[in-house]
Order: C-alpha cells, then structure tokens, then sequence
C-alpha cells in the first residue's frame, strides 16, 4: 500500500503477507503434479499436506478433513446441496435454512431449488433469531430429508458474532447439518471445529492475509460428506477434483500458520476499533453503528452518517487517500439498500460505511480516517447552511 493511501478494507481483501508471498514463490519452483508418485510429485505433495496442516489447525481439526476449493464461494456451492453421502449410502438434506444478513454466497441456496430455501430473520443488532429458528426447524418435515442450516460465525458488513454453539445444539436437536461460514472469523476470533462451532466451516485464504483463488471446506467428520461438486481425477479423497493450485494451497497455509500464531500470542486487540468508533462519535454525533450491542469482530465497523449516502461518503474518502467499503465488497458496486441493513429493519438509511482494520493498523492510519471525516463533515455542514 502506497505511504499515500490509508488501507481500511481488511474485511474485502488483506494483503498479502510476507511468509505466505515467500510460500508462493518457493512452491513455484517445484515442477510435479501432487498426485504423481515420483519424488517431484512426492515433493509437492509433502508442501500440500503440510497446508493442509496448517489450515486445519485453525479451526482444530483433523488435517484429513480439510478440501481445499477455488475460494469461499466454491465451498459454499459445494456444502449447499440436497445430496451428502454417509459412508457409500445416500443422504438426502431437503431443505435449507439460512440467516438473513448472510453473505450473498449462502443467500443464494447453492444447489437447492428457491422454494426449498428458508431465511431466518435477525433482531436490530443482526443477531439470529434462535426461536424462529427453533420453530422453523420444529416443523421440518424429516420424512422428505434431513435439514442443513448455514450461518456466518461472523458477519461480513458488521462483523456481529453469531452464537455458534447456542445455534449447533439447535441444529443438532433437529437432526440437522449445519455449515458455519467462517471466513471473516477466521484469525480473528478463536475458531475450535470440536466444540460447536459446526458440522462444516467454510475458509478463505485471501481474508487471512493469503493469496485470492483458494478456500477450504473443514468438516468435523468426513462419515458424512456433500456429494462432489467438481469430479475429475479423484483429487482431495474424491471431494474436489482437479490438479491442486500448488502455489496457492502453500500461500494459504503460510497464512494461517501466522493467524494462528498471533491468535496465541494475544489474539487480535479492539482497540484500534474502539479509537475509530470513540472518534466518529465525537466528530459526527449522529453517526449510527450498526450491531454495536452485539459482540463483534475486533476489526470491523459498520457504520452510517446521518442524512449522508454512503457511496457519496466511499468516495469522497476515496479521493482523500482512504479506502474503505460501502457494504461488503461483493455487493458494494450494486444499487439499492444493504441487505444486511434491511434484514436489521435499518432499510430507511442511505447506506452504511464499512471499516475493517489489520493487526498493524497503528494510530496514524486512525488520525488520517479521522481527518478526512472532520473534512468531510464540514463540507457536509457548509452545504446545509448554505
């Protein structure tokens, strides 16, 4: 990042870290095909059991249980899906059940058809309604297949913590599957597969300082799996075909490793979010922090200001010298209404602005978001006066 610019949009897409960029270019090196039996092929075979590894011990799970995809949305594509596997049998899951503010990768069902597809709504602060959830899930028909529930263990726009284990021993109770999109969570929150925190996780590499183009589904047991998305070569135990992204693969488990370290050497500290809310409060009042009475991520604000339209408000920041998003990345660049915003019963707003801070974001970075706020509230009162 340019000594320019103001980097605040973690949440979208972290740079990539020197370990796993070191990762990336050793991996490049090595000719053989993972899969091939000669020592080239045992060669990058060994780099990507070693991520795999690494991946795994970021959610506490058995390196055996971790397939590697394309990224997030592959995985969620994957895990979507009416058509799992215990052991050789067939396992039908009928319906799904998904919360309201997810990422619009769950929203979209994967392979379930609209009508089989449930939302959960969500209270003011974007917190699950866990009794509608019971009620919904009270009334599955089980005689058709079993229900698969998807949630964010944190939200993308808000970074609002889900209640997790509360929401799996719902799930579990109703017989269901449930599948826990972990990718803004991860390596900033502590993460343990073995203890509720969901039958499947959902990684990406690119939010954890890694390369973009790989993510990983983690299952807590692979007695009952989703049915392949993609089938080839009989890749990752038969789950993802396709010769494995070797560079790639290495420069997500290198990021990792480092998540998972700094997640034992103190975790990942609020108080730079803490700053940045006490200064926006200071300097615009009337500015609303969306799930400010839930227990959020570390690192992520989400905000609105007043009467202002948050694409207005993006890009004046932009053009200061600050990035930061209007909504998450995916959905940033389309018009209307957050549905995360709308789902929290927010829709009346013009938008909200999202920042998302690293663990090296330091108290200059602060000031100069703080500064170009003054500006640009100042401007914005010089208008209403005139």
């Amino acid at each position: 990042m340019s000594a320019s610019r103001t980097y605040l949009d973690y949440n979208a897409s972290a740079p990539l870290i020197g370990d796993a960029r070191d990762a990336i270019v050793s991996a490049l090196s090595l000719t053989g095909n993972p899969s091939s039996v000669h020592t080239e092929g045992r060669a990058a075979r060994a780099l990507v059991e070693a991520a795999r590894r690494d991946v795994a011990a970021l959610v506490n799970a058995r390196a055996d249980h971790v397939v590697f995809t394309s990224g997030a949305t592959e995985a969620a594509s994957t895990l979507l899906t009416p058509h799992y596997t215990m052991g050789r049998a067939s396992l039908r899951l009928s319906r799904l059940y998904v919360g309201a503010t997810e990422h619009p990768c769950i929203l979209a069902g994967g392979q379930f058809p609209p009508e089989h597809i449930h939302v959960v709504p969500v209270d003011t602060n974007g917190l699950l309604d866990l009794a509608a959830l019971e009620e919904l899930l009270a009334t599955h028909d089980k005689s058709e297949g079993l229900p698969l529930v998807a949630v964010q263990a944190a939200n993308n726009e808000t970074g609002v913590i889900q209640p997790t284990a509360d929401i799996a021993d719902i799930v579990k109770a109703a017989g269901g599957l449930l599948v826990v999109d972990a990718v803004q969570a991860a390596g900033r929150i502590p993460l343990d597969i073995t203890n509720a925190c969901g039958d499947y996780v959902i990684l990406s590499s690119h939010k954890i300082g890694g390369p973009k183009g790989v993510g990983a589904v983690v299952a807590h047991s692979d007695l009952v799996m989703p049915r392949a998305l993609i089938r080839g070569g009989g890749q990752e135990k038969g789950h993802r075909g396709g010769t494995e992204s070797l560079a790639l693969i290495a420069g997500f488990g290198a990021a990792a490793k480092a998540a998972r370290e700094r997640l034992e050497n103190g975790g990942w500290p609020a108080d730079i979010r803490d700053m940045i809310e006490s200064g926006l409060r200071r300097i615009a009042p009337d500015a609303i922090i969306h799930g400010a009475d839930a227990p959020r991520l570390p690192n992520t604000i989400f905000f609105s200001l007043g009467h202002m339209k948050a694409e207005t408000a993006q890009i004046a920041f932009d053009l200061a010298g600050v990035a930061l998003s209007a909504g998450s990345a995916c959905s940033s660049g389309k018009v209307g209404a957050s549905h995360v915003l709308t789902a929290m019963g927010h829709a009346e707003n013009m938008g909200a602005l999202r920042i998302s801070t690293a663990p090296e974001t330091d108290a200059e970075a602060v000031n100069r978001f703080l500064d170009v706020l003054t500006a640009i509230m100042a401007r914005k009162k010089q208008r209403e006066v005139a």
